[in-house]
C-alpha cells in the first residue's frame, strides 16, 4: 500500500482553526470512532466511502485529512479517495494515537459538537428546566402545560412520553402557536437525553414567544430513572398553523435569524455560489419534513431535517468553513435552523426563497454511488434462498449491528465491512454472499472484497429488505454478530439488563453534562451564541 503525505498533530490543529476550508474524516468504522475521536472529525468508515465521502466533502480539491487509531487504515482510505477524484489528501501522522501523544484533547460519543453545543447554551444561557417529579405532578393534576418531543417523528415511534406531542427542533416555532395558542401554557420540550430538550427550549425562548418555557431535565432517560414507563409506538401528528400562528412565527424567526447575523441571497448569487463550487465548497439544504420534500424540492436539493442538522451536523458538513444555503419555503424553519448553525460557527449560512412556480423533483433524496472496482454479481431472493436450502451458500450482513438484530437473512452472520475478510472460509464450495439493508452497500463491499481476494463474491439485489418482501422470515438477535460494537455506538435504550441500561443513562448523562470543560481544554472557539432578544 502506497504512503500518502502526513501532517503533524500540532499543523492539523492550526489549520483547524484557521481561516481555509478543510474536512476531517476519521475512517474507522463508526463504533470504533465513537470511542475516541478527535473533536472535529466526521465519521466516513473505509469500506463506505464510496457512499458517503461525495456528501461529506463534495468538493475535489477540497483539503482532507485522515485519521485512525495509528495509520493502519488511513493510507488505505487515501488511495481510494485519490483513485475516486479527490486531490487534496492526507494522512494525520501517527493517528488518534498521535494526536493523544500530543497531548491534545480526545473525545468519546457521536455528534459530540452538537452536542457539547447544547451544554454551551444551558451553561451560558442558564436554560430553565424542570425535573421529571415536578412534569409528573403538573400533568397529573391537569396544568396547563404542553410537552414536546423535539427528536425525529421515527424517534418519537420508537419511544416517548405518553402525554408528548412530536415537534421536531426545526418545527417548533412553526408549530408551537398550535399547540399551545394561550400565553399562559406552559411549554416543556423534552428529548431523549439533553441536547435536543436544552437547544429545543432555548430556540422558543430566543424567539420570544409569549410562554414559560422549559427544557425536560435529562429527557426521557431521567423518566425512566424514575421508574416511570415510556410510551411506544406512537405516531407523530404534526399540526399545521393557522394563518395567525405562521405570522407570529415568521416575526419571531425573523427576528432571531437577524440577530444570528444571516440574510438571503438571490438566484443570482445562488449561481455565483453554484459556479464558484471548485473553489469553496456549497452545500444546499431543503429542511422541511421527509413527505414535503418528497413532494417537491428543487433540483439537486439534499434533504436535512432542520433539527438534525444542528443536532447531527458531522452526518452532513464535513467540510469547515464552507458555504450552506437552506430553502425558505416558510419564512420560519430554514431560519431558525440557520440561526444555529450561525452560532456554532463551523460554516457560513445564507437563506434562499426558491421563486414561485420553480420547477420541482419529487420523490427520495437521490444516493451516489461512487465506483472504482468492477461490479460484483448481484443475487435475486430466489437464487439466495435456493443455495441456502442446498447448503451452497453462506451470508454476512455488512450494514449495522443494530438493524441486523432486528432482522436478517436466517443464517446470516453480521461483520463490520473493515473486519469481513477475517471471517470468510478459507475454502467454500458455495457462494459467498453480503446483504444490507436495501443491498446498496453490500454491493460496494462485495465489489471491493472480490477484488482484494481474487474470489467469487456476490450481493443480494434489494437486500435484506427484498428478502421481508418476499415474505420471507427473518431471524432476530445477536447470536451472530461477529464484531462486537465496531459498527456504531450502542444506547443504552437497547441494553435488555434493567441495571446495566440505568448505569449507561448514568455514565451518558455525565458525559454530556462533562463536554463544556472538555471544550475548554480543546480550545475550541467555535461556538457564538446570540444575546437574548
Amino acid at each position: 500500500m502506497p504512503r500518502h503525505a502526513r501532517v503533524s498533530a500540532q499543523a492539523l490543529q492550526d489549520a483547524l482553526r484557521g481561516a481555509d476550508e478543510i474536512a476531517v474524516l476519521d475512517v474507522r468504522e463508526a463504533g470504533r470512532y465513537a470511542r475516541r475521536h478527535l473533536l472535529h472529525a466526521a465519521p466516513a468508515p473505509l469500506w463506505r466511502l464510496e457512499l458517503l465521502a461525495d456528501r461529506l466533502a463534495p468538493r475535489r480539491n477540497t483539503r482532507i485529512v485522515l485519521v485512525d487509531d495509528d495509520e493502519t487504515l488511513a493510507h488505505e482510505a487515501a488511495a481510494k479517495l485519490t483513485r475516486l477524484g479527490w486531490t487534496d489528501v492526507s494522512v494525520l501522522a501517527g493517528g488518534t494515537d498521535g494526536w493523544e501523544r500530543a497531548g491534545l484533547e480526545l473525545f468519546s460519543g457521536t455528534n459530540v459538537h452538537s452536542k457539547a453545543f447544547g451544554e454551551v447554551i444551558e451553561h451560558e444561557k442558564h436554560t430553565p428546566w424542570i425535573d421529571v417529579d415536578e412534569l409528573y405532578e403538573r400533568v397529573a393534576r391537569g396544568d396547563d402545560i404542553v410537552v414536546v418531543d423535539s427528536r425525529t417523528p421515527e424517534e418519537f415511534h420508537n419511544f416517548t412520553l405518553p402525554f408528548s406531542h412530536s415537534v421536531p427542533g426545526a418545527e417548533l416555532v412553526y408549530r408551537i402557536g398550535e399547540l399551545a395558542p394561550d400565553p399562559k401554557t406552559f411549554v416543556v420540550v423534552n428529548c431523549a437525553g439533553r441536547t435536543r430538550s436544552i437547544v429545543g427550549a432555548q430556540t422558543l425562548i430566543d424567539a420570544g414567544i409569549p410562554n414559560r418555557v422549559a427544557s425536560l431535565r435529562n429527557g426521557t432517560m431521567e423518566w425512566l430513572l424514575s421508574g416511570r414507563e415510556l410510551a411506544y409506538g406512537r405516531h407523530a401528528a404534526l399540526p399545521e398553523p393557522g394563518d395567525r400562528a405562521l405570522a407570529a412565527a415568521r416575526e419571531q424567526a425573523q427576528r432571531v435569524a437577524q440577530r444570528a447575523g444571516i440574510g438571503y441571497i438571490d438566484t443570482a448569487a445562488l449561481r455565483a455560489f453554484e459556479a464558484e463550487q471548485d473553489a469553496r465548497t456549497l452545500y444546499k439544504f431543503d429542511v422541511r419534513t421527509r413527505e414535503e420534500y418528497e413532494t417537491g424540492h428543487l433540483e439537486g436539493w439534499r434533504w436535512a431535517p432542520g433539527g438534525q442538522l444542528v443536532q447531527a451536523t458531522d452526518e452532513y458538513l464535513a467540510t469547515r468553513r464552507s458555504r450552506v444555503v437552506l430553502a425558505d419555503w416558510d419564512g420560519v424553519r430554514a431560519l431558525t435552523t440557520g440561526a444555529w448553525l450561525a452560532q456554532l460557527g463551523l460554516v457560513d449560512v445564507y437563506l434562499y426563497r426558491p421563486p414561485a412556480l420553480a420547477a420541482l423533483q419529487s420523490g427520495a433524496e437521490p444516493r451516489r454511488v461512487l465506483r472504482h472496482r468492477p461490479d460484483a454479481p448481484g443475487l435475486r431472493v430466489a437464487a439466495l434462498r435456493s443455495a441456502l436450502e442446498a447448503g451452497e451458500a453462506i451470508v454476512f450482513d455488512v450494514d449495522a449491528r443494530a438493524a441486523y438484530e432486528r432482522g436478517h437473512v436466517p443464517g446470516a452472520s453480521f461483520a463490520a465491512p473493515d473486519r469481513l475478510a477475517e471471517f470468510l472460509p478459507a475454502e467454500t464450495d458455495g457462494a459467498v454472499v453480503l446483504t444490507s439493508s436495501d443491498g446498496v452497500l453490500a454491493s460496494v463491499v462485495a465489489a471491493e472484497l472480490a477484488w482484494r481476494t481474487k474470489s467469487p463474491v456476490h450481493y443480494l439485489l434489494g437486500g435484506t429488505r427484498a428478502w421481508k418482501a418476499q415474505g420471507l422470515e427473518l431471524e432476530t438477535g445477536a447470536a451472530g454478530v461477529l464484531t462486537g460494537d465496531d459498527d456504531q455506538s450502542i444506547s443504552p435504550y437497547l441494553f435488555d439488563d434493567l441495571a446495566a441500561r440505568d448505569q449507561g443513562f448514568r455514565d451518558y448523562l455525565d458525559w454530556e453534562l462533562g463536554l463544556v470543560a472538555q471544550l475548554g481544554r480543546d480550545g475550541s472557539a467555535d461556538i457564538r451564541l446570540i444575546p437574548a432578544g
